[in-house]
């Protein structure tokens, strides 16, 4: 008998052509500086922030910050160049650990669908926002990463069990939860942190969340970057720089790597985060 999971691939070959070829026909430079192959800055930071991404560490939060940091992007363009840069890495680690990593196939799809549609709502409405309401949502969403970072260092969120699936109530909380992490992906906070606390407090093995995650993240930023493409909230030469670096990042951490003393990691990204966060809100303060 086919392993369910071999037809939620090819679902998922069939999104990932459909965001390329979405990508090739409607991606545009936002300005003249915006022209041309992403630069080694940009190719870097791709690198780098899927690389700790695959290991679980998650992408948006750093990558929010070393934008900032370097000035590449816009703020009212970050959750878009964001969400469009990190689709094709994020569907790589999708494949890889959809495959490699047991969870129950009912659970899997329910919380993936969940998490679509609400990036499907998310995506509509932060595109169209201002930068002043970006900087303000993406500081407070900043926030509430960089204090994930924090419990999850501190072993205040632990938890965990050993199922594979969810039924009855927990399965209506998951789901609800991940519908809202759909949407609040969109304005730039990760979904890796928060969706691995909720499964391991509602009783799965934490490593059950990883193809949760992936899966969840894979189909929702196709969808997302769809429809940032579409209102062109996005910066072209940055996204292309996270997509070419990600992909080796993640085959390199995946294959070769595969897991890393990442406390201190945590902690150094949760203060580079948090400073982030500050500047954006002291920015938005003074309508910058």
């Amino acid at each position: 008998m086919t392993d369910p999971k071999v037809y939620l691939l090819v679902v998922l070959g069939v999104f990932t052509i459909i965001f390329v070829v979405g990508w090739i026909r409607l991606g545009r430079p936002a300005a003249d500086d915006d022209r041309g192959l992403p630069g080694p800055a940009h190719l870097t930071i791709g690198f780098v922030t899927n690389f700790f991404d695959t290991l679980g560490i998650g992408s948006y939060a750093p990558t929010t910050a070393l934008f900032r940091l370097f000035r590449l992007v816009p703020d009212e363009r970050i959750p878009g160049t964001l969400t469009l840069g990190h689709v094709l890495p994020t569907i790589t680690q999708a494949f890889l650990f959809t495959k490699a990593v047991d969870v129950e196939f009912k659970t899997l799809i329910i919380l993936i669908v969940a998490s679509i549609l609400g990036a499907w709502l998310g995506a509509g409405v932060v595109a169209t926002w201002p930068r002043r309401k970006i900087q303000i949502g993406m500081g407070t969403a900043l926030i509430a990463a960089a204090t994930l970072f924090a419990l999850t260092n501190l072993k205040i969120v632990a938890g965990g069990g050993d199922a594979l699936a969810l039924s009855g109530p927990k399965l209506i909380i998951a789901t609800v939860g991940n519908f809202g992490l759909g949407a609040l992906m969109t304005l730039g906070i990760g979904l890796y942190g928060p969706c691995l606390i909720m499964i391991s407090l509602l009783g799965m093995n934490p490593r059950a969340a990883f193809p949760i995650m992936m899966g969840s993240c894979a189909f929702l930023m196709v969808v997302a970057g769809i429809r940032f493409l579409s209102a062109g909230s996005y910066r072209q030469k940055a996204a292309l720089g996270l997509a070419v670096g990600g992909i080796p990042a993640v085959l390199i951490a995946f294959y070769i790597v595969k897991s890393l003393p990442l406390t201190a990691i945590r902690w150094l990204v949760a203060v580079v985060v948090l400073y982030t966060a500050v500047t954006m809100l002291r920015s938005a303060a003074r309508r910058e």
